[in-house]
């Protein structure tokens, strides 16, 4: 009987042991699980203060070298002018041509070429604190944002060869006057009467920037032409490829004023803006391609004057002064500073007080 009651005792004792264990393994495991509760909340507390500041704070300022801009203008940058042509670069001349032919207010920021784009490129423009950089992503841009397009009357064929001599023009054509001025580089800047000062922005000689510029410039341009894959042809060569790229574009025109009829199209501005780049080289230089243009696609001559007079009115004024915006009217300095209300004059004295000084004169006396 003592056996069965000490028996019963033990097991009593380790129900009861067991129950202690298993309280105190739920405590531990009740304070693990509210530790890493705690620590969610503590996570989703973080999270919610971080959601909270980045809500309230300021959006970053914007990546534009224009602080002060103004809604709605367009603020180009690109190459500075020269003597001959408006810019040394088809693409920059493009998108300049672009704004001109559409009439969109637009400035040229004078950077002195301390500026490219987020990509590395010349031209790109800010609009609205915003950058946009590449010629031809400029004008798809500007053109939904302005909702304006000189190519609206186009028909669906139409587009499609604008389309694809475009493509010739920037990924062929260009490629052969690059490829002559890579090779000439002398005659790259007396053919445009280059001051590489005022073209590269620097205070360096002239002696000395034209050393280099030769150098640098012939080597790099080299290496453009070759990685594009017209560079491996021989000279000969790639001036074949250049007069039968304009002689598609001169049969291409015929007799039109513009390529699609009397209205300047987004080809037609391209065109302008590379055929320039040939046209306009200095007569004193040798350049063949050149020659060829003038003797044998008179409808792209006609085109490039055409082009000249409807959007650079003011060409003759750029080429002299090399200013940046001569298609802004000069504002009269009258109109320019703000009107300071003239000084009140001091009226001459009344009759009357001249005539009572003598009799208070008279009344001391």
């Amino acid at each position: 009987m003592s056996a069965e009651v000490e028996t019963t005792v033990t097991a009593a004792a380790d129900e009861k042991k067991e129950i202690i264990e298993t309280s105190a393994e739920k405590k531990v495991i009740e304070q693990e699980e509210a530790a890493v509760a705690a620590e969610k909340d503590g996570v989703k507390d973080k999270e919610a203060v971080k959601e909270k500041e980045t809500k309230e704070a300021p959006p970053p300022p914007p990546r534009v070298h224009k602080q002060d801009f103004e809604k709605d203008v367009v603020y180009l940058y690109q190459f500075s002018r020269t003597p001959l042509v408006p810019s040394l670069s088809g693409y920059c001349l493009k998108a300049e041509t672009w704004l001109r032919l559409t009439g969109l207010k637009y400035q040229n920021v004078d950077h002195k070429m301390k500026f490219k784009s987020c990509k590395g490129q010349l031209p790109f423009v800010e609009l609205n604190g915003e950058e946009i950089a590449d010629s031809a992503l400029i004008i798809t841009k500007l053109a939904q944002h302005f909702g304006v397009d000189p190519d609206a009357q186009l028909t669906k064929e139409q587009k499609n060869s604008r389309h694809a001599l475009i493509s010739m023009i920037e990924n062929h054509l260009c490629w052969v006057y690059v490829y002559w001025r890579s090779k000439n580089p002398e005659s790259m800047i007396k053919g445009f009467k280059l001051n590489l000062q005022h073209t590269l922005g620097s205070r360096i000689p002239n002696a000395v920037l034209n050393f280099f510029f030769k150098f640098s410039y012939s080597r790099k341009g080299a290496k453009k032409v070759k990685a594009q894959g017209l560079g491996v042809h021989s000279a000969e060569e790639i001036l074949e490829f250049g007069k039968m790229d304009l002689k598609v574009l001169e049969e291409t025109l015929g007799t039109n004023q513009f390529f699609f009829g009397e209205k300047p199209s987004n080809l037609d501005v391209v065109a302008f803006a590379h055929l320039c780049q040939i046209y306009f080289v200095d007569k004193s230089v040798d350049f063949e391609l050149r020659d060829w243009m003038i003797e044998n696609c008179p409808g792209l001559v006609g085109l490039v004057n055409r082009m000249k007079e409807r959007c650079f009115p003011d060409w003759d004024q750029i080429g002299t002064t090399l200013g940046m915006n001569t298609h802004i009217p000069e504002e009269k300095k009258e109109e320019e500073k703000k009107e300071e209300p003239a000084a009140p004059e001091k009226e001459p004295p009344k009759e009357e007080e001249k005539k009572e000084e003598p009799v208070k004169e008279e009344e001391k006396k």
